[in-house]
């Protein structure tokens, strides 16, 4: 098989589902959890930061599990300090571009089609128009430099409680960026989860925003655990992605309420 074909999502009357595996299989070590995501069911793996494996190494275990990595992002920043990305930042241009760079070699190396361009933390008052132009300016470098190497730049709103004073807290927001960057490479990743913590209705906004959406994350609400165990109508989000013509993955950003195995009946309609 391929690497373009392991791309291909097998779609059906069942979606094709990516495991982020910074939350899935975490019981076991990183190295075994590409593996654990194939025996499981799943037909790919994401992961924000793959930066800790050499891409050789990451290639090798994609491809000894047959699977692709649908996205991961730019570095972020400093974790320790509470960073989510640095696109917002313009004493920081040279580090995003260098950071951009970065993740287009990786990517090349293992595969993958879609990199997400975090914007970053900033609270309110403390916004100014330059930081609102730097990111606009990020986002449109990167999908230009992505373009030329058949990678897309998405980008995904992050809602206040899970993420406080993210810059995109709403997938309009996010929209309207995209909007102002004005290139026909970038595209949305609608996160389930975030959409509904914000108030708002996943399956208009499917519908509303079909042809922009690259990418999906799936999470129950409340706790953020695995679909069935909230209030989320998953089987409307999927009946609209499917009657739009969605054609990716859906990532499984989900916090295990047990085990990642124990708590994958959803995949098989047992739960969901």
């Amino acid at each position: 098989m391929t690497r373009d074909e392991r791309w291909e999502a097998p779609m059906t009357e069942s979606f094709a589902y990516s495991a982020h595996i910074g939350y899935l299989f975490t019981e076991l070590p990183f190295e075994k959890r590409i593996r654990a995501a194939r025996d499981a069911g799943f037909s790919a793996v994401e992961f924000p930061a793959p930066y800790g494996t050499p891409a050789p190494d990451m290639a090798r275990l994609l491809a000894d599990a047959e699977l692709p990595y649908v996205q991961f992002g730019l570095r972020s920043g400093d974790a320790s300090k509470g960073e989510k990305g640095i696109g917002l930042f313009p004493d920081r241009r040279a580090e995003f571009r260098a950071n951009l760079a970065e993740a287009l070699d990786y990517a090349e190396t293992i595969g993958v089609k879609m990199l997400h361009a975090m914007a970053g933390v900033l609270p309110e008052g403390r916004r100014r128009p330059e930081h609102r132009a730097c990111y606009i300016e990020n986002l449109a470098l990167a999908a230009e430099e992505a373009e030329k190497r058949g990678i897309r730049i998405i980008v995904e709103a992050m809602s206040p409680a899970a993420v406080p004073d993210y810059y995109l807290p709403t997938l309009a927001a996010a929209r309207e960026a995209i909007d102002e960057a004005g290139h026909r490479n970038l595209g949305l990743l609608l996160d389930v989860f975030h959409t509904v913590s914000v108030g708002d209705d996943p399956v208009a906004l499917i519908n509303a925003e079909h042809g922009r959406i690259a990418h999906v994350h799936i999470a129950d609400v409340p706790g953020r655990h695995e679909p069935g165990s909230g209030s989320i109508d998953f089987a409307s989000v999927k009946a609209a992605l499917r009657k739009n013509g969605y054609r990716s993955f859906i990532g499984c950003e989900y916090v295990p309420e047990h085990t990642t195995s124990e708590g994958l009946g959803w995949m098989s309609g047992t739960s969901a």
